[in-house]
């Protein structure tokens, strides 16, 4: 029997994240995105993020999908809610993830109703500043923005219509034509 999940601390945010990182990936092509699967993160550690985004080897992300069918290596977005599990996500997951390479992370504080988008720069994780809106915006894929208001609030049309204010920028424009040359690397 797996851990119990709470609905309303867990179940209901992490469900409108999935929303958000799908239209994402609706709209930029290659991208992949992932719900609780199976990361094996180095020789050490396996874990099950909430959500991740990934790019293939081709396109030049760092993990890849095994045989068995799990991903192997660290993908570039890694997404926690963290409600009781706030310190293990923000401490030891977080140090498995920076040493790892994962070059994003982000983890929703559910009881301190906190969002903190880490980007991985010289082994160590530095937070993302928002915006003067307040819109969180992620480097590794330009046009994601995320505006961590909407979530408290439950604002799911305001989620959207920021994530598509994202997906209309001149930075995701570039980033879809850098993924659709093909080159290895071009990412």
């Amino acid at each position: 029997m797996p851990s119990p999940v709470h609905f309303e601390r867990h179940g209901r945010l992490h469900f409108n994240l999935i929303g958000w990182l799908f239209a994402y990936c609706a709209a930029t092509p290659h991208v992949q995105g992932g719900d609780n699967v199976t990361v094996q993160i180095d020789y050490q550690n396996e874990v099950q993020p909430d959500a991740l985004l990934r790019l293939p080897e081709h396109l030049g992300g760092r993990s890849r999908i095994t045989a068995e069918d799990y991903i192997a290596g660290p993908p570039e977005l890694v997404v926690e809610v963290a409600a009781s599990s706030a310190a293990y996500d923000l401490h030891s997951k977080r140090n498995v993830y920076a040493r790892s390479g994962v070059q994003e992370y982000l983890v929703i504080q559910v009881y301190e109703q906190r969002v903190d988008w880490f980007r991985l720069q010289r082994s160590v994780y530095t937070s993302l500043i928002p915006d003067d809106a307040g819109i969180l915006r992620s480097v590794v894929f330009p046009g994601l923005w995320l505006k961590p208001a909407a979530l408290w609030t439950e604002d799911v049309a305001a989620l959207l219509e920021i994530g598509q204010r994202g997906l209309a920028s001149a930075e995701h424009t570039a980033f879809k034509e850098k993924l659709a040359s093909g080159t290895p690397g071009s990412v």
